[in-house]
């Protein structure tokens, strides 16, 4: 037999190369789900967290004497990395080190004071919390 006989067996180059393509676009149609699908799962572990770390900021607020609030207006920052726990040391877990946390209070009004509290994830506010502590 010859080279050119018709009889020969395989894949010329242009059916492996349309073969491919064609494999890599089904590829990418199965895989896509799951990549934008793994980016909303860490964007609802950042909002779960930012949640979590306003509560305890204004948990700590909520357990100040209402007499300390109550002197006059303040304001509480941390930055970027600098976020503190309840005792004041400062989160040294990677999860913590683009959080920024702030919180502001109001006592312009006698009974109670309006406390605001604000977490950010690189710059971009997840949380605004608000609450009114009274006597």
């Amino acid at each position: 037999m010859g080279r050119n006989s018709r009889n020969q067996k395989g894949f010329s180059l242009a059916e492996a190369l349309m073969a491919t393509v064609v494999l890599g676009i089904a590829a990418a149609g199965v895989l896509l789900p799951f990549t934008s699908g793994a980016s909303i799962r860490a964007e609802g572990e950042r909002r779960t967290l930012a949640a979590k770390l306003a509560s305890d900021l204004m948990e700590q607020f909520v357990n100040t004497p209402f007499a300390d609030l109550a002197d006059g207006g303040g304001y509480v920052d941390e930055l970027q990395g600098q976020v503190k726990d309840a005792s004041g040391i400062v989160f040294t877990d990677s999860m913590y080190a683009n959080f920024s946390r702030s919180a502001s209070f109001d006592s312009s009004q006698s009974h109670f004071v309006i406390v605001t509290v604000w977490v950010k994830y690189n710059g971009n506010e997840l949380i605004n919390l608000k609450r009114l502590i009274s006597e």
